[in-house]
């Protein structure tokens, strides 16, 4: 695989250990992380500059939601992948990612497994 291939991800996440432990992740299975939020404000800035292939997104941030951030990155970027990864499991908020456009919902915490398999998927389905 050349490394024009390696796909590009945003990284959302309050939590700079999380964002931190993601990237590790991501960086690990051959992901190139070309930035990370701490906040809304920041996702949307970054995601429109750098345009990633994908973004992980927290649901809960400082400023905002995540689920207004993926409104606003749909918005900008209408085929951009978004998987949530987040503490943040009710239903309601499941669904409602679903419908603004997010490919997986994970919940923390979770294992490497399950957040590279997501992305794997999220990438699959082109």
């Amino acid at each position: 695989m050349e490394i024009t291939d390696k796909k590009r991800i945003l990284i959302v996440d309050d939590s700079f250990y999380m964002r931190t432990m993601l990237k590790n992740m991501l960086l690990d299975a051959g992901y190139d992380v070309v930035g990370e939020a701490p906040d809304g404000k920041t996702a949307l800035q970054l995601a429109k500059e750098k345009i990633p292939d994908l973004v992980t997104l927290d649901v809960i941030l400082p400023d905002n939601t995540g689920l207004d951030v993926l409104k606003g990155i749909k918005q900008d970027n209408p085929d951009m992948k978004v998987v949530i990864v987040s503490a943040v499991g009710q239903e309601v908020i499941m669904n409602e990612a679903a419908e603004y456009g997010a490919l997986h919902y994970i919940i923390k915490p979770f294992s490497e497994d399950k957040v590279l398999e997501a992305l794997n998927n999220a990438f699959k389905e082109d």
